[in-house]
């Protein structure tokens, strides 16, 4: 338990120990008032109790989490990056100061000496929750402004596969698309002539009765690129739950990262690969 004195009257308490307890959200601190972990001279209390000047409020911190036993494979390491096949499911940072799920930052976070006291420790990019495959985390902070400059300079070049719903016209193009936040659903994605710029390459490997399965190469790295494209397309990935719909038989989204190409800060050029999982592959021979 820790203990706040309130330093005004009139404040509520849950806005009273998001204020003097930053690290936590006050949606939190509402969760303990309901769990019955803030209290008051011993009694528990609502959060929207308002504080008079000078009351002790009590609440609980939860303790650190620990990963230590929970791992992720590992495709190559040096002393300045480690690659990490991701599974879907996986979130790449936690989306706040809160570390309470395991996620390829807090595996990276023991092998790292970067921002150790941030939320995202040596990451330089990311995957979405939904998508597979192939990430690449700096050990160091010199490695990761070296890889930074490698996405800023787009000289990272990387390759996902999808299943998208439906043929595709064109068996290969180039897709120039401005990407923009969608003020109807600001949590997803849509092109639009406000947008920032946002180019894939795309080309179908295989056909299926009902799909195509697709190689996309993001020239640019939009939030959600490949999924908006796809989805503009009328043609959305297989399992997008944002811009399709959830297929319950696969159970995720049918997106991997299949390929990453750059230059490491030992000024190595490399190709990383991460084969197409179980799972996804399986459900591939569900469409023959």
């Amino acid at each position: 338990m820790v203990t706040f004195t309130a330093d005004q009257a009139g404040e509520r308490v849950d806005a009273f120990l998001a204020r003097v307890a930053p690290e936590h959200s006050r949606s939190y601190w509402q969760k303990q008032c309901e769990l019955g972990n803030v209290t008051i001279g011993g009694t528990p209390v609502k959060a929207s109790r308002k504080l008079g000047a000078g009351e002790n409020v009590q609440g609980v911190k939860p303790a650190a989490s620990d990963f230590s036993s929970q791992t992720l494979p590992v495709l190559y390491e040096d002393e300045d990056v480690i690659v990490i096949n991701k599974p879907a499911g996986i979130l790449t940072h936690a989306k706040g100061v809160e570390n309470d799920e395991f996620s390829v930052a807090e595996f990276v976070r023991p092998r790292t000496s970067d921002g150790v006291d941030t939320n995202r420790p040596g990451i330089v990019h990311r995957l979405d929750r939904g998508t597979s495959g192939v990430i690449i985390a700096a050990k160091n902070t010199e490695a990761k402004r070296w890889l930074q400059g490698q996405f800023s300079k787009r000289n990272v070049k990387k390759t996902y596969l999808a299943l998208v719903e439906g043929h595709l016209k064109q068996h290969e193009a180039i897709l120039k698309l401005p990407i923009e936040r969608n003020p109807k659903k600001p949590q997803t994605f849509r092109v639009g002539a406000n947008g920032k710029t946002a180019e894939t390459a795309y080309k179908v490997t295989s056909t299926y009765p009902a799909n195509d399965l697709v190689e996309l190469r993001p020239y640019t790295g939009r939030t959600h690129q490949l999924r908006v494209h796809m989805a503009y397309l009328d043609h959305p990935i297989v399992g997008d739950p944002l811009y399709g719909t959830e297929n319950k038989q696969l159970g995720r989204m049918f997106l991997h990262a299949f390929t990453l190409e750059l230059t490491l800060p030992s000024r190595e050029r490399k190709i990383f690969t991460a084969p197409l999982p179980d799972d996804l592959a399986a459900f591939l021979t569900t469409l023959s």
